[in-house]
């Protein structure tokens, strides 16, 4: 397994597919994705200008930051742009980056999801506690927290949906040490910091976004599988997906950054939605147990008016039949969004770290590129 992919000479990859320049854009649009079958956007029911469209978002600053954009629709890659930029790695400054289809692009916290599904998995080979169990018991050695009736009643799926009821603050920057996630990043016991979090109301009742949560998840599964996090994602999840390359971040203290350490090639992002997309299954193997994500997308948590919380993964409001779409968001612009009704999923890395509106290019490539050119 290589962990960090080598680079492929641009010149090479010149040779296998046709690159069109501008602003800084390289387009690999005919370059087979990982043995993925490719369509044309016409053929799969888009205008064929969809890429354009990308390009002159990027070109007048509409889409200022964005690093790639790929677009799978039934079950074929159809749209695949990357673009030049300054990146980083978990806040290490890389300088600009010429991003092409075999670089690994930081996903910050659309590592939060994942996590979910590798708790799913986990959940069903009857390695980690159900999802009732009380978040304490199954951490004996934090015996000595405070004995606090409702810090006792927080529960595993308190801790998937993020409405654990403690204290914990993401809005300052992630540079900011006030930040709660930082902070756990910076506590000699990141687990300890997490659940002994003074209590603010009774689990279950408010959702919070917290990192601190997939933290827990993450030594849930380590605990229970016996197996580190990154070694137990790449047995379950990377390898049935043929996902042979990829960079998990650790910490100060040699954990693994549960909440937004993982690095991935665009590419490999699209592999994991497609199998969400697919009802967890990967060229007849069944990777993550359908019933999960149905679980999983179910809505736990009611975040503002458009948008709801499931376990570990954003919601779009859902009409009686499901939600309208299913999303990892990561700080800087970083996205997967699944849209099973159109059978297509949307996948956008992008610079714009710790910039609170960065959320407005991935938004702003799917409302204003995407979903426009629409044909059928």
């Amino acid at each position: 397994m290589r962990k960090i992919y080598p680079r492929v000479l641009r010149s090479a990859l010149a040779l296998l597919a046709p690159l069109y320049l501008a602003a800084g854009v390289s387009a690999w649009a005919d370059e087979p994705a990982e043995n993925w079958p490719t369509a044309s956007l016409a053929e799969a029911g888009f205008s064929d200008d969809l890429g354009e469209k990308i390009d002159a978002g990027v070109a007048d600053g509409r889409f200022a930051g964005l690093h790639s954009v790929l677009l799978v629709r039934h079950g074929k890659l159809v749209l695949e742009r990357y673009y030049e930029g300054e990146d980083e790695v978990r806040g290490r400054p890389r300088g600009t980056v010429d991003f092409g289809p075999e670089d690994l692009h930081d996903l910050r916290s659309v590592t939060k999801s994942i996590v979910g599904l590798l708790y799913g998995i986990a959940l069903v080979d009857g390695s980690v506690p159900d999802l009732d169990t009380p978040l304490l018991s199954a951490f004996p050695e934090y015996d000595d927290l405070p004995d606090d009736p409702q810090r006792q009643r927080m529960t595993v799926a308190h801790a998937l949906s993020m409405q654990l009821g403690t204290e914990w603050d993401e809005s300052l920057s992630y540079a900011d040490p006030r930040n709660s996630e930082t902070a756990m990043d910076r506590a000699p016991d990141r687990y300890r910091y997490v659940l002994d979090r003074p209590m603010v109301t009774e689990p279950g009742t408010r959702w919070t976004y917290n990192g601190g949560a997939t933290a827990v998840l993450a030594r849930l599964i380590e605990k229970g599988t016996g197996q580190l996090l990154a070694d137990y994602a790449e047995e379950k999840l990377f390898t049935p997906l043929g996902i042979d390359t990829y960079q998990w971040v650790k910490g100060r203290d040699g954990a693994y950054i549960a909440a937004s350490g993982l690095r991935l090639r665009p590419r490999a992002l699209a592999r994991i939605g497609q199998m969400v997309l697919d009802g967890g299954r990967w060229e007849g193997q069944q990777v993550v147990p359908e019933d999960w994500l149905a679980r999983s997308f179910e809505t736990q948590a009611v975040v503002d008016e458009q948008i709801d919380y499931g376990y570990q993964w954003w919601l779009g409001k859902p009409p009686p039949e499901g939600p309208r779409w299913v999303g990892a968001f990561g700080n800087g612009g970083q996205r997967l969004q699944i849209m099973p009704r159109g059978n297509m999923l949307m996948v956008v890395t992008a610079g714009n770290y710790n910039q609170p509106d960065a959320w407005k290019v991935p938004v702003g490539v799917l409302l204003d590129a995407v979903l426009p050119s629409i044909q059928q």
